[in-house]
């Protein structure tokens, strides 16, 4: 269980790493135009998720998101006793990426995040974000196991410019991006909005593949009237 609280608390402190600090190279570097640095931003997040998950994947399952968590538990992948320790390793990781990324660029350890992030249009797209992070990570675990970590990758890019929100879809990640007052920060009153959505989300990709892989559960026999007609 230690290793695997290590394991949730590096990876989630990488991802932030990533995602502040590609953040503000992108803007440094991009001479005001946001989408050159939303674009550096996506490339570094969707591609350290990619990397995070294939090494930590064997020892904690690599979460990094505590939607992820609650969905695994309500479907019986882990003990529900486990969830609030995943919880803490995955917020007290997010706030250590934070600082990590503030000091790398020289900014102050934390800072309150001053970009507005509010309005039904973003808290939707928290919630269509999030359900279809799960729909991706139910999909591959139930049918394509080997092809997680690229598929998470792949729809994480893709969201981050199909979504009006810009895919935050963790409520980890959330909470410690309101923290940051760079170019991937969030308002800390934005926040509650976000994370109910995203739980919302994962929730509802959850009840959906159970009820869509429901045949794939049931045992197969050689009773013939179990046959379709």
């Amino acid at each position: 269980m230690v290793r695997r609280v290590a394991s949730e608390t590096l990876g989630t402190a990488f991802l932030l790493a990533a995602v502040i600090g590609s953040g503000v190279m992108g803007e440094r570097l991009a001479g005001g135009n946001v989408a050159i640095a939303l674009l550096a931003n996506t490339i570094s997040t969707g591609t350290i998720l990619v990397v995070l998950i294939l090494v930590f994947e064997p020892i904690s399952g690599a979460h990094f998101n505590p939607a992820v968590t609650l969905a695994m538990a309500v479907e019986d992948r882990m003990p529900w006793r486990e969830v609030p320790a995943y919880f803490i390793a995955q917020l007290v990781g997010a706030f250590a990426g934070v600082a990590a990324a503030h000091l790398m660029f020289g900014l102050p350890l934390f800072s309150a995040s001053t970009h507005a992030r509010h309005g039904s249009a973003q808290v939707w797209s928290e919630f269509v974000a999030t359900f279809g992070l799960l729909t991706v990570i139910w999909g591959c675990v139930r049918l394509r196991p080997s092809l997680v970590s690229f598929a998470v990758g792949a729809y994480i890019t893709s969201a981050y410019w199909f979504t009006a929100s810009t895919s935050f879809a963790n409520p980890a990640v959330t909470i410690a991006r309101s923290a940051s007052n760079t170019f991937a920060g969030i308002l800390p009153a934005d926040v509650p909005a976000f994370v109910l959505a995203q739980l919302a989300g994962a929730l509802a990709a959850t009840f959906l593949f159970r009820w869509l892989l429901a045949a794939e559960r049931k045992p197969t026999g050689d009773d013939p009237s179990q046959e379709p007609a």
